[in-house]
């Protein structure tokens, strides 16, 4: 995958707090105890794949943070 943001942060999926639309996806930081936190769809977990013990990567691109996986 090529992307043009450029702070892209790996890790772990830790949590997943579902919602009826929305999903807080958290992630741990590689190496780190830093969890980033991110609020994507449902649709997106789903297809995306998204599980905690799940690799993902937190692009950061402004203001927001969106998740991305291989």
């Amino acid at each position: 995958m090529r992307i043009s943001a450029r702070n892209q942060l790996a890790g772990e999926v830790v949590e997943i707090e579902e919602g009826a639309v929305n999903a807080v996806v958290k992630i741990r930081l590689d190496g780190t105890d830093v969890v980033v936190s991110s609020s994507i769809t449902m649709d997106s977990v789903h297809e995306l794949g998204l599980k905690v013990g799940s690799r993902a990567t937190a692009v950061i691109k402004a203001s927001s943070v969106m998740v991305a996986v291989d």
